[in-house]
């Protein structure tokens, strides 16, 4: 059927060539798959807004039933894990602003006596309130956890203690390192982590592709360049760039929101540029992948994706299944948050830092590899 203006064998012709198209172009194609299904598991089992099982350390001076009454009470509740049993507070203290436990609970000596007495003792709840969405429910459940919990033993000894109140013991919260509760304190700092994790995959993994689609790649190819030479020809001048977005997320955090800086300028710095490399070795990774720019833009939001929504960025990571916690555990992000959050709103130094270097620089490192393994095989 023909018209002057519109012919439909012509228009099936084109269709049918866009379809050759997309069958040969299997990388976009399997990318166009997996993502949906990426962000349907993710959103779907991933994400929960009210984590329980949160890692909790105890120091108990005190053996008596309460004690263990109370104990096991806050395990029952499903809102804490009890992960630690500590002889010190300082102890406690440590493993708080290392991020390892989120809550430190202390029981005094007296416990046990002070409720036979018939008075109230006063048990003392550090928590970790950098992110006030993980913690808010289980603090908003401790008193009447410890009601329970006390109250079932205290019915037996009511007559001899001569007292028994509603509210036996008296818990005392310190929500540390941001006690008002101010969410920009938590997702500001975080948002220096994704800037740099998104600009950087990204901008490296297109910047080489172009050169391919330009055709300038097979000339740079027949120069004496090494394969890392060639790496770092192109990696240095987005770690500047790095560098300076995350001047502008600071400063903005600083002035605009008000965050706190506790800790040390040039730590800080000094974890940003090893974040920034294995976002860029990442990056450069794809490039020698992707065959147009963009495959490399879908590659980059592959990897972006699970890192901001694994990464206790968006939603409290504790709250996640083990299965996510372990994924999110793999990639950088998730420690150069706790990284950036430690040292801004905790003033962590570098024996706070350590346990979340480590992974990071574990991660750049192969990264790096992987990226100069995939331009040899590009070379031949």
């Amino acid at each position: 059927m023909e018209h002057p203006h519109f012919s439909i064998d012509r228009t099936l012709a084109v269709l049918q060539k866009e379809f050759r198209h997309m069958r040969r172009d299997g990388v976009t194609l399997r990318l166009v798959v997996a993502l949906p299904l990426m962000q349907l598991i993710l959103f779907g089992y991933a994400i929960n807004g009210d984590p329980k099982h949160l890692p909790t350390a105890v120091v108990a001076a005190d053996s008596s039933e309460f004690s263990r009454s109370l104990i096991e009470g806050m395990r029952n509740s499903r809102y804490f894990d009890v992960t630690r049993r500590l002889q010190s507070e300082i102890e406690g203290d440590r493993l708080l602003a290392e991020g390892r436990v989120k809550f430190l609970v202390v029981i005094p000596p007296d416990f046990g006596r002070t409720l036979m007495r018939g008075e109230r003792p006063v048990v003392l709840v550090a928590a970790d309130a950098t992110d006030p969405a993980a913690t808010g429910n289980a603090i908003a459940s401790l008193a009447q956890i410890a009601q329970r919990a006390v109250g079932r033993d205290l019915v037996g000894v009511a007559a001899r203690a001569g007292a028994f109140t509603p509210a036996p013991v008296e818990v005392r919260v310190q929500a540390r390192y941001n006690p008002d509760g101010i969410t920009q304190y938590n997702t500001v700092p975080g948002l220096m982590a994704v800037v740099l994790s998104l600009s950087c995959t990204l901008l490296t993994s297109i910047a080489v592709t172009k050169e391919r689609e330009k055709g300038t790649l097979e000339n740079l190819l027949a120069t004496p360049v090494r394969p890392l030479e060639f790496m770092a020809g192109k990696v240095l001048p987005y770690v500047v760039v790095g560098y300076t977005q995350a001047i502008i997320c600071l400063a903005f955090a600083r002035v605009l929101f008000g965050v706190p800086f506790e800790g040390s300028f040039l730590l800080l710095m000094l974890m940003t540029g090893v974040f920034i490399l294995a976002s860029l070795a990442v990056g450069f990774t794809f490039s020698t992948l992707a065959q147009t720019q963009m495959q490399a833009m879908q590659m980059s939001q592959f990897f972006f994706l699970p890192g901001m929504l694994l990464s206790g960025f968006m939603f409290p990571f504790e709250g996640m299944p083990k299965f996510a916690q372990w994924i999110g555990s793999l990639l950088p992000m998730t420690h150069f948050l706790r990284i950036v959050r430690g040292i801004m709103l905790k003033g962590n130094g570098l024996t706070e830092v350590l346990p979340h270097f480590w992974p990071l620089a574990a991660f750049t490192v192969v990264a790096v590899l992987i990226a100069l393994a995939r331009y040899r095989q590009t070379l031949d």
